[in-house]
């Protein structure tokens, strides 16, 4: 597919990530001035009723809320039995923390603070060689903090036609082999194209962040899978993916999203106050050319935020910060380790 039709094509379904998503975020934007005047002020106040919502807080009895402040007590009975969830298992390691989710047995996302320290380029907080991780050494593990009936295995990668593509790369935990193993935890892994994607233009976008750090003192970055619905023929829009494992166990996104805050002095003479820039991309679980531009994936953290059901930053640093592609270049450098890829041990069926 012609770089620009993957491009065009992976904006249109990013497009759609918030209900109208970037383009009707833009066309909102256009049409501020020409909405009419809000009448909720000639609304009785008894009209605008608040839907009540179950608070359980840990050593505390369920309540319902029903409106702002005001908490009526529910019978603890109900839960008598357990807990349903979800539940968000947040997975603290060496170099990232990730949540995962069980459903979809993946992460839900990872973050992880990269500095020059931490990747190995600065005096401050070096390591030996004998130290330094070195992937040869690591092997895809399933990780056992998880229940069985829930965990991501490595028999559903088997045969899978898919990448066990790593949220948290291991170039990013080079500090020691026992970081990089965490790395090589199916916790950190969703299912990923191989040719095109994960062993080439998302691998370059890992390399522009690390690379940040050249630029900036402290770089954050969040990996997103998301599930991102597509316009079909009747004019509906449907989120379709495909679910691998036998049997079927782990949910492929449709696409990924990198997300970064970056941090740097303001200037000498005021060293305290921090210069914020932010940025998203989000890009197709595809094949995309080498040569397409990384800000043609780019879109607001917001977008972002409301497909995956989080909240990475305030809106006040949201409000207050640059974006990222005016503070630095977004740019990614093409480097193909076809010889590399070619010598990869393919998977291999679990022991």
């Amino acid at each position: 597919m012609p770089s620009a039709t993957v491009v065009h094509a992976a904006v249109f379904a990013v497009g759609a990530l918030v209900g109208g998503g970037v383009a009707t975020a833009v066309s909102a934007r256009s049409r501020r001035d020409v909405l009419p005047p809000s009448t909720a002020a000639s609304v009785p106040a008894q009209a605008a009723q608040i839907p009540p919502v179950i608070s359980i807080k840990p050593g505390q009895s369920p309540k319902m809320e029903t409106a702002p402040g005001a908490l009526v007590n529910v019978d603890t009975a109900v839960l008598k039995y357990g807990h349903p969830g979800p539940v968000s298992d947040l997975l603290v390691r060496r170099a990232y923390i990730t949540g995962y989710d069980r459903r979809l047995r993946h992460p839900a996302w990872t973050a992880e603070h990269l500095t020059l320290a931490s990747l190995g380029k600065s005096s401050i907080g070096t390591r030996s060689n004998d130290a330094a991780g070195d992937r040869g050494n690591s092997q895809f593990t399933e990780d056992t903090s998880i229940p069985a009936m829930f965990r991501a295995k490595l028999q559903d990668y088997f045969r899978s036609g898919y990448d066990r593509g790593h949220m948290v790369p291991a170039a990013d935990a080079k500090i020691s082999q026992a970081a990089m193993d965490e790395t090589f935890l199916l916790t950190n892994i969703a299912p990923q194209v191989g040719a095109g994607f994960n062993r080439h233009y998302w691998a370059y976008l890992e390399d522009w962040c690390r690379r940040l750090t050249g630029a900036f003192a402290d770089v954050y970055v969040f990996t997103i899978p998301l599930y991102l619905p597509k316009l079909e023929a009747d004019g509906k829009w449907r989120v379709s993916h495909e679910v691998i494992g036998s049997p079927p166990n782990i949910s492929v996104p449709t696409h990924f999203a990198k997300v970064v805050l970056t941090s740097k002095p303001s200037s000498p003479s005021t060293p305290d106050i921090p210069e914020i820039s932010t940025g998203a991309f989000v890009l197709p679980n595809a094949e995309i050319p080498d040569e397409a531009k990384l800000e043609s994936f780019v879109v607001p953290v917001e977008a972002v935020e409301r497909a995956a059901g989080l909240t990475l930053f305030s809106d006040a640093v949201k409000a207050n910060s640059k974006h990222i592609c005016k503070s630095t270049k977004c740019e990614v450098i093409v480097r193909r380790f076809d010889d590399a890829v070619k010598n990869r041990k393919a998977i291999s069926g679990p022991k």
